[in-house]
């Protein structure tokens, strides 16, 4: 299980060095696509050979779906860490998310996000403001506190 946020830069290459707390969860190969609201998700193999599978079980004959499963398949990329523990984030998922320097490495249970650092902040920035109401509204899909 990941958790944490670490607070990080990548460098002039596109590369991040992954919280060491990360490393060994994450293995010495991994998975990184787009995630939703605007940050990446990077995902163990062993996770991402189970969300890939939860994807592939879809209706195909469904347009959402579809759309869905092509949103995190198409760009999907596999890591390696090198020496130092740092990945190479691809262009294509930089640009998707705004990554240019300063980025936000965040453990989310079965997974880790990487953010923008102002994005992040103003994200957290957002749900620090009112917990209470994010709770409240978790009671509606059964999640009771």
């Amino acid at each position: 299980m990941f958790s944490g946020e670490y607070q990080h830069s990548v460098d002039p290459k596109g590369r991040l060095i992954m919280p060491s707390k990360f490393r060994e969860g994450l293995g010495d190969k991994f998975m990184i696509t787009r995630g939703l609201d605007d940050c990446l998700f990077v995902y163990s193999m062993a996770d991402w050979e189970s969300f890939e599978a939860k994807l592939k079980s879809l209706p195909m004959t469904d347009n959402n779906a579809r759309a869905f499963v092509r949103f995190f398949l198409s760009g999907a990329a596999e890591c390696e860490l090198d020496k130092q523990g740092r990945i190479l984030v691809p262009q294509t998922l930089r640009d998707y998310a705004g990554i240019d320097k300063d980025v936000a490495v965040v453990g989310v249970s079965s997974r880790v996000e990487i953010w923008d650092k102002d994005k992040w902040q103003n994200y957290i920035s957002d749900i620090n403001a009112n917990p209470n109401e994010l709770a409240k509204n978790l009671t509606s899909i059964g999640i009771v506190f």
